[in-house]
């Protein structure tokens, strides 16, 4: 992988690394950019600070609002607060406020691995992530732009949506994996598995409706994740995604996360709200 392919990796790594301050608090950087701040890296912030505050445990579930729009070019201070340090499970609450007002708030648990039952659906099918569309090229195709800079994590898509905005089945499929190299630090690979999973839920939910983009307004909720088993984000994961429900101008997802060997990975469900800008 060149260096330049590299890079937004690289930015992104860069902006996962908080820094401490006074008590349990972080401070973390936000980068250039327009528009609003993708909730991805503020969820995946809030994780590395709830984080750097257990001693042992990994993170086996979350549950996060999103409050108001972040903004880019603005620094985020991460206020961690320590419910519970129990013997087998660590709590963590963490909002994360920006120019003086909470934009994100999130609840999060630590758990000790231990022995005990399983079972998971089987992964679905799906085409290998070679043959398929790269995401950041499909969305050009679609808004008729050129295409920007390559995102952090590569992401190749099993269903497209329609150009026209002919209504699709409610369901997304697609693999995903970072740009690169990330550091052997297994806190750090689940936090970039929360920035991902923040990927492609709304437009999930618009699909039946012919809301391809370009064609809605919309803004992620909520958003919860449970880690299954332990997280190792180097290679291909499929993301298979299905909206079950919508009403009132909000739409319901489930997603899961399976390594290439088909094991489950992780579990997501997020509420997006969508609406149809005025004149279409």
């Amino acid at each position: 992988m060149s260096t330049g392919a590299a890079q937004p990796l690289q930015r992104l790594l860069s902006q996962l690394e908080l820094e401490p301050r006074d008590g349990d608090l972080f401070l973390g950087r936000t980068g250039a950019g327009g528009g609003r701040l993708f909730g991805g890296l503020v969820a995946a912030q809030s994780v590395l600070a709830a984080g750097r505050t257990v001693a042992t445990g990994a993170l086996h579930s979350l549950h996060g609002y999103f409050l108001r729009p972040g903004r880019h070019g603005a620094p985020v201070t991460f206020a961690v607060d320590r419910i519970r340090d129990g013997r087998t499970f660590t709590t963590r609450r963490v909002v994360a406020h920006q120019a003086g007002e909470a934009i994100f708030s999130l609840s999060v648990s630590f758990a000790r691995p231990e022995e005990g039952i399983a079972h998971q659906d089987p992964m679905p099918d799906a085409p290998p992530p070679g043959e398929l569309p790269d995401w950041e090229a499909e969305r050009a195709r679609l808004l008729g732009e050129p295409r920007g800079e390559e995102g952090p994590v590569e992401v190749r898509i099993c269903d497209p949506d329609d150009p026209l905005g002919r209504p699709l089945p409610p369901s997304k499929r697609m693999w995903m994996r970072p740009r690169g190299a990330l550091p052997d630090d297994p806190l750090v690979h689940t936090a970039l598995l929360v920035f991902a999973s923040d990927r492609a839920l709304l437009s999930t939910a618009a699909r039946p409706h012919g809301l391809p983009w370009g064609r809605r307004m919309g803004a992620s909720l909520d958003h919860a994740l449970w880690i299954h088993r332990p997280v190792r984000f180097d290679d291909w994961l499929l993301y298979a995604m299905h909206s079950p429900a919508a009403h009132a101008a909000r739409g319901l997802v489930f997603g899961a996360i399976y390594a290439r060997d088909g094991q489950r990975v992780a579990s997501v469900a997020q509420e997006a709200l969508i609406r149809i800008p005025r004149g279409l």
